[in-house]
């Protein structure tokens, strides 16, 4: 066997930065001047195939441009380790989740054969996920979409490919057009809510929060599903509120503290892009799904 076992990795996986860092920090890690600059003249570069997936999936541009840079740095950054070592050393050196890499390794080497790709010379993170999108080999195979009907799903370097991919992605996990993502709350004296900063699920209503004392701001309906969410300041704890299209976020890093960036990166970037707008602009309304795309679902977490 041709890979070669990574001690690092295990050390790597160990300490994600999601699981070591408060929000205020986190936050500094995405959201510098220099990566939402580099986010508006990515968008700027790319803006008629980001604008054609947008009304073809219902995900606006500038949250794919956000995933983008949150991932890779808009492809700047792919990862270093070949993803044959990554993916052998975690699945048989990492027993946590040994029984998921030993998976992933199987679909990477189903992944090579079929898209004719040497499995020697892959790279991507400690993870063993790949190309600007890092997707795992299996998000790859159920999710990439030929984007632009030359019959490839390129994920390493056709933009056309990889911006249907993470859209449709996004779909798929239930993105709704035109929907809110997060919103901030004030938070009655007395109030009596608790929180788990831990869970990810749509669990709260906007009404039942607001009769915890928990007030969320904007016009949404008190129907709306909702999660609490921590976003710990270096002077206290500060609340949020996520709606289903941040749940969507979640799917492809289970992380609240990751989706909560990819949206403040969002918004920035739309915002330095335009700066008379005024939160985010729908897109167009999506349109049908061909045959060809429509049983691509699951990305699977790192």
């Amino acid at each position: 066997m041709h890979a070669r076992l990574q001690p690092k990795i295990v050390d790597d996986m160990n300490r994600p930065a999601e699981r070591v860092l408060e929000w205020w920090q986190y936050q500094q890690i995405f959201l510098t001047d220099k990566r939402i600059s580099a986010g508006v003249d990515f968008w700027q570069a790319h803006r008629d195939e980001l604008q054609r997936v947008s009304a073809e999936e219902g995900v606006p541009p500038q949250y794919i441009v956000a995933i983008l840079g949150a991932e890779t740095y808009y492809g700047r950054i792919t990862g270093s380790y070949r993803v044959l070592d990554a993916l052998s050393t975690l699945a048989f050196d990492y027993p946590p989740r040994a029984r998921y890499f030993r998976s992933e390794l199987e679909q990477f080497l189903v992944l090579t054969h079929e898209e004719k790709i040497d499995p020697l010379v892959v790279k991507g993170s400690y993870a063993g996920a790949m190309g600007p999108l890092q997707f795992m080999p299996s998000a790859y195979l159920r999710y990439g979409v030929d984007g632009n009907g030359d019959g490839l799903r390129n994920l390493f370097t056709d933009w056309d490919d990889i911006f249907a991919s993470v859209a449709h992605y996004l779909h798929q996990c239930g993105w709704q057009a035109g929907g809110p993502v997060v919103a901030d709350v004030t938070i009655d004296p007395g109030a009596t809510f608790q929180i788990d900063p831990s869970n990810l699920t749509l669990d709260e209503t906007v009404d039942g929060l607001n009769a915890q004392g928990v007030r969320v701001q904007g016009d949404v309906p008190g129907s709306a599903r909702v999660v609490l969410l921590l976003a710990e300041q270096q002077d206290g704890p500060t609340y949020r509120v996520g709606f289903n299209n941040f749940h969507a976020l979640t799917r492809y890093n289970h992380s609240a503290l990751y989706a909560m960036a990819v949206d403040a990166l969002a918004q920035a970037i739309a915002q330095r892009l335009n700066p008379s707008s005024q939160g985010v602009t729908p897109p167009a309304t999506p349109t049908a799904k061909s045959a060809g795309n429509a049983d691509r679902s699951g990305r699977s977490t790192r």
